[in-house]
Formats: structure tokens, C-alpha cells, sequence
């Protein structure tokens, strides 16, 4: 099995999403594991040459068209090489870090990871299993002011990950041993279900 975890917290010290992401993998059992740590190595944000770039053919990019691609062609054969994504995804202001945005607004790719069908679009990216790590001081997982887990099921699937399990220590503002050890039973869980 190969695994693709992406650690999006900028805390990288004491972060309970890295400390969870950490668990699950090992609970995976035996694996390869690729690491996009994306607060030790930021991405670079989207520019206009990257989004016409995308757009053109292959054999019709020009060189700088090709380097401004290059990045995003390593995450997503990362993505693509993976059985599994682990993702660290900390709530920071009731969404998801800036830092993880990037990562996949380089994925979310028109005709490489999804395309549009004369049904609507499709996700190209598929038989993957997703498990999210999400952390909060106070954002309940699946809550109206959760904007984390629902963006992330919603751009996962558009992109044909639909197998997508959340393991949340969401209230640790109030209580943190509960919330600690209510994540760690979701983590034994998933154990199980292996």
C-alpha cells in the first residue's frame, strides 16, 4: 500500500493534526509513505501563466508554460500514485489553511484530475480512500460554520475521491481530553474496519 500524507498546519511543533496524522498511518500497517509537509515547504500560489498553461495542449506549451506546471505535475502524480491520502487539516478560521489550498488548487486539474461530460463533470482521480485529520478550537465537524470538512468532502469528490473518512478533535477549546480521546477511538476504528 502507498500512502500520500499532507501535513497543512503551520503549528509543526505541537500540532494535533500532525500528531493524529501520525497515528492513523500507523494504524494503516505496513506502507510507503510519501510526506508533503506544506508548511516546511510552501507551494506557490496559482499564476496567470500556470492557468493558461493548463489550458494548453501539452506539445503546444512553451518552456516557461512548462515550468510554471512543473509543480503542480509532481503533486498530482503524488495524488494519483497513492492509494491513500492522509491530510492534516486544522481549522483556521472555520476553513482550511491557506497552506492546503494551494496544494489543491495545483491538483484540481481539467482533464488530468477531473473534466467536464455533456452529464455535468467527473472526477478522474478514483479508488482512492481519503482520511482527514481535522482539528478545532471550537468548529464541531459537520456544523453550519464548519467550512473545513465540507470543502475539502466537496473538492475531493469533484476530483473523484469519494471515500472520504474524518477523524475530528473539533471541540479542543472546551474540552480537550474528551476531544482527544474521542479522536483517538475514530482512529481504532479505522483499525477495525481494515
Amino acid at each position: 500500500m502507498s500512502i500520500l500524507r499532507i501535513d497543512s498546519s503551520a503549528n509543526t511543533e505541537t500540532s494535533i493534526t500532525r500528531d493524529l496524522t501520525d497515528r492513523i498511518i500507523a494504524t494503516l500497517g505496513d506502507a510507503d509513505v510519501v510526506t508533503r509537509d506544506l508548511a516546511d515547504s510552501p507551494l506557490p500560489q496559482i499564476t496567470h501563466t500556470w492557468a493558461i498553461a493548463r489550458s494548453q495542449p501539452e506539445e503546444e506549451r512553451s518552456a516557461e508554460q512548462k515550468e510554471a506546471l512543473s509543480q503542480s505535475d509532481k503533486l498530482v502524480a503524488e495524488l494519483l500514485a497513492a492509494d491513500t491520502i492522509v491530510i492534516g487539516a486544522p481549522v483556521y478560521n472555520f476553513s482550511i489553511p491557506a497552506a492546503l489550498k494551494a496544494w489543491i488548487d495545483l491538483i484540481a486539474r481539467i482533464g488530468v484530475t477531473f473534466r467536464y461530460t455533456e452529464n455535468g463533470p467527473e472526477g478522474l482521480v478514483k479508488g482512492k480512500r481519503v482520511i482527514i485529520a481535522m482539528a478545532s478550537g471550537g468548529t464541531p465537524l459537520g456544523s453550519e460554520i464548519d467550512f473545513n470538512s465540507r470543502y475539502l468532502e466537496h473538492v475531493l469528490g469533484f476530483m473523484g475521491m469519494s471515500d472520504v473518512t474524518f477523524v475530528a478533535a473539533d471541540a479542543l477549546a472546551k474540552d480537550p481530553e474528551d476531544t482527544i480521546a474521542r479522536a483517538h477511538a475514530s482512529i481504532a476504528e479505522l483499525r477495525a474496519a481494515a
